[in-house]
């Protein structure tokens, strides 16, 4: 799959008149004076000159690359994104204040409250779909681990389980025990759920070899595919894009939205429409506890008949930094905490006291119907960017010199996954509550923090692992606070086919990888 990826990728970029890169060792090619010429007049004509300050001093070599970077960039395009993100529509009155109100009860469900037989049927429909081949899995990894200490992808974390296995790890062994549960039921030879994992420019290269190393955690890798979300330049504050070095500019990540442009310019949709996919299950890397296909999820999601379903946590409190799913003028949309006031914050359910109105915390956990990711091409340019003010290494024009800025000198342009919600009716958008120490727990900050690091990650695994073996019958002993087990994901995918451990007594710390 990861080369039907590739040449779907450079059969789009010849249509586009851009051009792959060059293979290893072949000589440079120096872009003709016409063609610099007309690719100058571009950037001049769009005020953004400045990126050919330096090229008549730079090497063949230097020349063939900035010119193929800018030719991939469209100047135009960028000033009209970076306007727009700058300085957004605003309200002509204070009485169009957008109207916050909860989903609908018709669009929710939670795990917490549902009846046991329609999770059932949730799961059993969900294993079904997996069993037909009709679930696919996109993970969100474009993420360096450098706030955990790391230089590696945040995928290739160890969070310090007895087996030490790294969070790409024990998101394979899901996918394959998801496998093994639909093919036992229907008595298949074979079930495949594709996993599609979006990596950014820094990423893509270590992902790949992890995986090459690991041969892929035991999935087939054809049915691994490692592609890269897009890039867009790096804004100064007077609005000119940033050289990083004379012969490159500036550029960053396009943001988690990015993921839907990349699905289809990286092949990934047509790909699926080849394997016959209906279903995606789509989340973040940094989640330790995420149900990679879901089959729960699947099902209800389908049972919906919607074109997206999230998966949220109950807000902890009030002031929890997090952002809702709510429903904003009529329409599914995503709040951030610091954009609803303190008197929102705390607004308590009018059925029950005890709940908070708005608690809906998002976990960026989805799922989309294929038809709506077919249909990226038709709203893609709608979704808005948003500017992440930024310390941004740049090149003086006059000096050459580089800099390292000690404030935010610019801004990083960004698409959000969730800013597509809002293009849906209600009727095509639910959401399943789900507990969070059962599915959400995200390793975002350096060992020692107390707070979503490799610790508390760590014993979130840990914690469900001792649950589920108490659960089958089995007795845990141990000494201290580290009284945890680690239960593989081969063995079991959500604490089901532990009946071998029965009357055992295990000693904690321990790992189970084997019955």
């Amino acid at each position: 799959m990861a080369a039907a990826i590739k040449d779907t990728v450079n059969s789009m970029l010849e249509s586009l008149n851009l051009t792959s890169p060059e293979p290893k060792g072949a000589p440079p090619k120096e872009p003709s004076a016409d063609e610099v010429q007309e690719l100058r007049s571009k950037y001049e004509k769009a005020g953004q000159e400045q990126v050919f300050t330096f090229y008549d001093s730079l090497s063949v070599a230097e020349k063939a690359s900035l010119f193929s970077q800018l030719s991939a960039i469209d100047p135009d395009h960028i000033n009209k994104i970076t306007e727009r993100a700058l300085n957004p529509p605003k309200p002509e009155q204070k009485d169009d204040a957008p109207t916050l109100e909860p989903l609908p009860e018709s669009a929710t469900s939670s795990v917490l409250d549902s009846k046991h037989e329609d999770l059932t049927a949730w799961y059993e429909s969900g294993l079904d779909l997996i069993a037909q081949n009709q679930v696919a899995v996109v993970l969100m990894a474009g993420g360096q681990g450098t706030r955990l200490g790391s230089s590696a992808p945040k995928g290739c974390f160890d969070i310090g389980l007895p087996s030490h296995k790294s969070l790409f790890q024990l998101q394979a062994e899901r996918i394959r025990k998801v496998q093994q549960l639909a093919q036992k039921k229907h008595g298949k030879e074979e079930v495949v759920v594709p996993w599609y994992v979006m990596t950014s420019g820094p990423t893509r290269a270590p992902t790949e070899k992890f995986f090459a190393e690991h041969e892929c955690f035991g999935l087939k890798k054809e049915n691994v595919g490692i592609f890269e979300q897009g890039v867009l330049p790096c804004i100064s504050n007077d609005g000119k894009i940033l050289l990083e070095s004379k012969s490159k500019v500036a550029v960053a990540p396009d943001g988690n939205g990015g993921l839907y442009q990349a699905l289809i310019s990286a092949g990934v949709v047509a790909d699926m429409r080849k394997r016959g996919i209906k279903h995606i299950h789509a989340y973040c890397v940094d989640n330790c506890l995420v149900k990679v296909a879901d089959p729960t999820f699947i099902g209800f999601s389908a049972s919906k008949d919607v074109d997206i379903a999230t998966k949220v946590v109950r807000k902890r409190n009030a002031k929890e930094s997090v952002g809702l799913i709510i429903q904003k003028n009529g329409k599914p949309d995503v709040v951030e905490y610091s954009e609803i006031d303190a008197e929102t914050a705390e607004a308590k359910d009018p059925k029950n006291h005890e709940l908070l109105k708005f608690r809906a915390a998002n976990i960026v956990n989805h799922y989309y119907s294929y038809h709506f990711l077919e249909s990226i091409p038709e709203w893609a340019h709608r979704l808005p960017h948003h500017v992440a003010r930024k310390k941004i290494p740049f090149v003086d024009l006059e000096t050459g010199k580089t800099v390292k800025p000690q404030k935010p000198n610019g801004i990083k342009l960004e698409q959000f996954v969730f800013d597509c919600f809002p293009f849906l009716s209600m009727d095509k958008f639910a959401c399943m509550e789900v507990k969070r120490e059962d599915e959400f727990s995200p390793l975002k900050n350096a060992k020692g923090t107390g707070e979503d690091d490799p610790d508390t990650s760590r014993r979130d695994i840990m914690d469900q692992g001792k649950q589920w073996v108490q659960a089958a019958g089995g007795v845990v002993t141990g000494e201290g606070e580290d009284t945890g087990i680690e239960v593989s994901p081969l063995i079991s995918y959500g604490g089901e086919g532990l009946d071998f451990l029965k009357g055992r007594t295990i000693k904690a710390p321990a790992v189970i990888e084997k019955e």
